[in-house]
């Protein structure tokens, strides 16, 4: 897979821009703050329909504008696919498939197949749960777009859920009991929901396993052995169990057995939103035991198991490196430009030209800014 085109209309610093992109390597060239970060993330918004930056849509939108347009065309095996996405604070999103609406933004999915290192991939190691979590969920949701539906409801339930905690301490204290039979209810919809999500994870972790572990050797061949897992509060730490009948169980169980700590506190304590993904090295905890460089090996283990499972179940995905040179040192670079040597497609930001690997042929595109009456915008140096 490729992406032949890539059009941005109010996207973060770009006013507007229209791209020719070609299979190989591609590297975007400018300063620091220059926009050329903006070019990936919106493809990779593309991709996950998230922002490996923010965790919200309302950055993304150029200062001023109401809505920010990507519209991206893929080219796998010879056939074209085009993907045209409106992204609007405040609102729903809307998409089109080939100029057709889709009935959802989660319909696109899956046409855009990407993989992408960055600067914030430190954060896989030493952020908290919510980051490995999601690395998670957006690899399930690339392999498997109904992932991103079973994500969604699951989100719906538990917002509805902790809503519901939250307001039983003023029901208790009035005798109502119609509180907790509505909360027995939401218990059954959210170990539902949360079951299918834990099946999801737990069943990539364990393809992602193998991988992970073949690619820190690759890195960091005199380190500790490299081993990822799935740990759930609701599961025993030696069970993998991941039928999702079982899983179902193991969550209303949880639920029963946490029910007066949540009402106490308000809030939903049991659930895959509680839940971690554990790196170790050797018999220690990656986060707070690893080296620096250690850190930067098991992050990019996580992306370099991601695009191997991804190219081994279908299409090559496209490799975005942002502006990640910069951060390893000469032995992880080789490592690194090993592996996107054999990529069909590599979209690489670059503060300067040094930051690549000299033996490398590449198109190189200059990015710029220039200011004008709605201030500073990035342009292409032609």
């Amino acid at each position: 897979m490729y992406v032949r085109h890539l059009t941005l209309r109010d996207f973060r610093s770009w006013e507007g821009v229209d791209l020719e992109l070609a299979p190989g390597r591609t590297v975007f060239v400018g300063p620091n703050g220059f926009g050329k970060t903006n070019l990936v993330e919106a493809l990779w918004y593309c991709a996950t329909l998230g922002s490996h930056r923010v965790a919200t849509d309302a950055p993304l939108i150029r200062a001023g504008a109401e809505r920010a347009v990507v519209s991206t065309i893929v080219v796998n095996e010879g056939r074209e696919l085009a993907i045209d996405l409106e992204i609007a604070a405040g609102r729903a999103n809307k998409a089109r498939l080939n100029r057709s609406p889709v009935r959802s933004t989660r319909d696109i999915l899956g046409a855009v197949r990407a993989v992408l290192f960055a600067p914030e991939d430190l954060a896989l190691v030493r952020g908290d749960p919510g980051e490995r979590r999601r690395y998670l969920d957006e690899l399930a949701s690339v392999r498997r777009p109904r992932v991103a539906a079973i994500r969604a409801d699951y989100d719906k339930v538990l917002k509805q859920r902790t809503a519901l905690l939250k307001s039983a301490a003023g029901a208790r204290f009035r005798g109502d009991s119609g509180v907790l039979e509505t909360l027995d209810v939401w218990d059954g919809h959210l170990a539902a929901h949360g079951a299918q999500l834990m099946a999801a994870r737990i069943e990539l972790t364990n393809l992602l396993a193998p991988e992970v572990e073949k690619a820190y050797q690759l890195l960091a061949p005199a380190s500790r052995p490299a081993a990822i897992s799935y740990r759930s509060s609701v599961l025993d730490g030696t069970d993998d169990g991941h039928d999702a009948e079982y899983l179902e169980a193991a969550l209303l169980a949880g639920l029963a057995a946490r029910r007066g700590a949540e009402l106490e506190r308000g809030m939903c304590l049991v659930g895959p939103h509680r839940d971690d993904v554990e790196l170790r090295l050797g018999d220690q905890p990656a986060k707070g035991f690893a080296s620096h460089g250690e850190s930067w090996s098991m992050a990019l283990a996580l992306r370099l198991a991601s695009y191997e499972l991804l190219r081994t179940e279908g299409s090559e995905p496209v490799l975005i490196l942002d502006d990640v040179f910069a951060e390893l040192d000469n032995a992880r670079r080789r490592a690194l430009a090993g592996v996107a040597a054999d990529a069909e497609q590599v979209l690489i930001t670059a503060a300067v030209g040094e930051d690549i690997p000299s033996d490398w042929d590449a198109t190189r595109i200059g990015i710029s800014l220039r200011d004008d009456d709605g201030g500073r915008m990035s342009e292409v140096v032609t």
